[in-house]
């Protein structure tokens, strides 16, 4: 395997004509309900660079949604994996297990917050884990009711869909959903109406007064909540917020589920995101960031609750994948050779900088946030009114595509534009990304 150079390359217009050639066969034979951000196709990918059929080499700021933190062929990753394909590719944990399931399970324990008794089960996506650790809250508690928030997504599956809050793409015309899931405000601290100085504790006191008043704390199996959240915007809590919830729940015998899938495994400077303000969920699910690109999600946490469930009452045939599981041990170890967290810190040191300097001078930028190598920009039309500007991240995107850089966008309102790039991007591609955004906002 030859390693892709690290530096951008535009040999034809984005999307070129292989791609094009392959947009077309793509067309005829995929389901049109399946999109895509960016119409080219890719060949190769590793570091911080992707390198699709006509030969562009792209710098990547979208990391496959926060999955190929490692780059996309990290070479741990691929050996593991490798050395896993030769021996067996599947017999089902369920049927004849294997070792590498309870590494991995082994490596979750140690790895997530508490130094309580902690066990796992494994999964194939995000959507998966989040709908076990309902499953498992549920059972626990013996109660029925799931409490969400503003912004949150939770992902695609039908008990997910209820849990997520944007209707369009993710929701629209797919009901009904599943019931007994109840949504209360997110502390958002831009948008929070008094001001973010008072956006932490007035949020958790509405939601905690909304989850009494409306569900009953006594009728609460589990809050699930994005400690940053990911679709939403890159919404970062208000301080206080979390440990206030985390409090409630804990008081009320609440089982607090801390959704880690986008912003886990080092993604936000820390190995996740709850650390942050000291939180210690009940249960973690996590997805994304965790196997270098293969397929694979987990349900960690506190070993009583995740005994609740009946024996074959949890499971599915691929979940933990014996690649997908070696691929994760690989992917693991790389994060701490490569003390993957603190490459992250200065991500968010450069990222911050120039993003907070762009804000000075484009007006378009009403707010600048993130952590680690999550950084979101929200743009707006009125600085004052904050309305929403979801024309201007649209455009601004595609001119960044246009120039070799890919970046995505998110948000309830599609104003807002996010960064994640892989942990292992190098600086120079990283501030050529930058400079890119801001040619496109001069441009706008």
């Amino acid at each position: 395997m030859t390693a892709i150079p690290q530096e951008r390359r535009l040999v034809t217009a984005i999307p070129g004509p292989k791609s094009l050639e392959l947009q077309a066969r793509r067309t005829a034979a995929v389901a049109a309900g399946v999109g895509s951000t960016m119409p080219v196709f890719a060949e190769r990918a590793g570091g911080g660079v992707l390198e699709d059929v006509d030969g562009n080499r792209l710098i990547d700021f979208g990391s496959g949604i926060a999955v190929t933190t490692v780059g996309s062929s990290a070479e741990a990753v691929v050996r593991r994996a490798s050395a896993q394909l030769a021996d067996f590719t599947h017999t089902c944990f369920m049927v004849t297990p294997y070792e590498e399931y309870i590494a991995v399970c082994e490596e979750l324990a140690a790895l997530t917050p508490g130094d309580h008794a902690k066990k796992s089960a494994l999964f194939n996506s995000g959507a998966e884990a989040v709908e076990n650790a309902v499953k498992i809250a549920r059972s626990y508690t013996k109660r029925q009711a799931v409490v969400v928030f503003d912004h949150a997504y939770h992902g695609r599956t039908n008990l997910t869909m209820a849990l997520t809050a944007k209707n369009m793409p993710y929701k629209d015309g797919f009901g009904p959903f599943a019931p007994e899931v109840y949504r209360v405000p997110m502390a958002y601290p831009y948008r929070w109406p008094t001001g973010p100085e008072n956006c932490g504790p007035e949020a958790s006191a509405q939601a905690i007064d909304q989850i009494s008043k409306q569900v009953g704390a006594q009728n609460v199996a589990a809050i699930v909540i994005e400690p940053v959240l990911g679709e939403g915007g890159f919404i970062e809590p208000a301080k206080g917020f979390l440990p206030a919830l985390a409090r409630f729940a804990k008081d009320n015998g609440i089982v607090f589920v801390a959704d880690e899938i986008q912003s886990g495994f080092c993604r936000t400077g820390t190995w996740f995101a709850c650390e942050d303000e000291g939180i210690v969920p009940d249960l973690v699910t996590t997805a994304k960031g965790i196997a270098g690109g293969l397929p694979l999600a987990a349900v960690t946490g506190r070993a009583e609750i995740m005994d609740a469930a009946h024996a074959s009452g949890l499971g599915g045939t691929y979940g933990g994948n014996p690649v997908a599981c070696a691929a994760a041990i690989g992917a693991i170890e790389t994060m701490r050779e490569l003390d993957l967290p603190a490459k992250a810190r200065r991500i968010e040191e450069i990222m911050k900088g120039r993003l907070s300097a762009m804000s000075e001078k484009y007006d378009v930028i009403g707010d600048v946030r993130g952590r680690g190598a999550m950084i979101a920009i929200e743009l707006v039309k009125d600085r004052t009114t904050k309305e929403p500007a979801p024309e201007a991240a649209g455009a601004l995107a595609k001119a960044c595509h246009q120039e070799g850089l890919l970046v995505l966008t998110c948000g309830t309102y599609g104003n807002v534009l996010r960064f994640l790039p892989p942990l292992v991007i190098g600086e120079d591609l990283l501030g050529e990304g930058l400079d890119i955004i801001e040619q496109a906002l001069a441009g706008l």
